[in-house]
């Protein structure tokens, strides 16, 4: 089972990487975009056999945002690309990696482990898939901004940059106040054992998401004016991220846990039923 999923992986990487790369900027002789692919999946490796040895899964979420880094500027840098939507596209994905690793690195440190490795650490399979679809969360949710960098010609910026620019500081602003609130709410004492129900998690059971799914939306819109023929592909970044938040490695397995932990309790299936998954909503009666 590992063998077929890690085969999966790499091909839809493989094919997307081959789509996005046509055309666009080479370096020693092959696309920009391959090497960006290459090096996404390359760190995890690295960063696996360590990981392995020690089974833990501590410097995870690290070692994701430092390839985000990685392979943003690989691209601008092999590329020459200091055009505007180039620089402020490596910004805005450096920004939001930077906020979003060190929260993570905080927050797993302070939890002593991430439940979801609980299980899959102790099998070298399983724990290998788990690094190698981290490669393939760096690669298709960054391809959208690594598309337009690794374009080959500027392209001046429109109004389309201004709408992506303007979608993406929504969803980076409601991601940081999300993550913040229940960074506090869990850390008072007061809260012990309970669920955050209160400022953005009232209209939504998972705020912090949605804000990340708008960010990479609004990328994705940003690079649009770049794209043409196979490079169109690119634009699958959000729904990457939608996806894989939706349906995957996201809302399923945290409501899941919230099921087991609140289920029937008359305030949390209230709050369940009451609050919208994912958009932000009043709240129902």
């Amino acid at each position: 089972m590992p063998a077929l999923s890690l085969f999966a992986v790499l091909t839809a990487a493989a094919l997307v990487a081959l789509a996005t790369g046509t055309g666009g900027a080479t370096a020693a002789g092959l696309p920009v975009i391959w090497w960006c692919a290459a090096i996404a999946f390359a760190v995890q490796w690295i960063a696996y056999v360590p990981a392995w040895l020690r089974r833990t899964e501590r410097f995870y979420d690290l070692t994701g945002s430092v390839t985000y880094l990685l392979v943003i500027w690989t691209a601008l840098l092999l590329t020459g690309a200091w055009d505007p939507r180039s620089v402020l596209l490596v910004a805005m994905v450096s920004a939001w990696t930077l906020r979003l690793g060190i929260f993570l690195f905080r927050r797993i440190h302070a939890d002593g482990g991430d439940g979801r490795f609980d299980e899959i650490k102790q099998d070298a399979g399983r724990f290998l898939v788990a690094w190698t679809v981290q490669g393939l969360w760096v690669f298709l949710t960054a391809v959208a901004a690594l598309a337009a960098i690794t374009a080959g010609a500027a392209v001046d910026l429109s109004v389309w940059d201004a709408i992506g620019f303007t979608i993406w500081v929504i969803g980076f602003a409601i991601e940081i106040v999300a993550d913040q609130q229940k960074r506090r709410f869990r850390g008072d004492p007061a809260n012990e054992g309970d669920f955050i129900s209160s400022g953005l998690w009232s209209w939504s059971r998972h705020p912090n998401y949605f804000g990340e799914i708008v960010l990479w939306t609004g990328i994705a819109v940003m690079a649009a004016p770049t794209l043409e023929g196979w490079r169109w592909v690119a634009l699958v970044s959000p729904l990457f991220v939608t996806l894989l938040l939706t349906r995957i490695s996201g809302i399923p397995i945290l409501e899941r846990r919230a099921d087991e932990r609140w289920g029937g309790q008359p305030d949390y299936e209230r709050y369940k039923a009451r609050t919208s998954v994912l958009v932000p909503w009043p709240p129902g009666d």
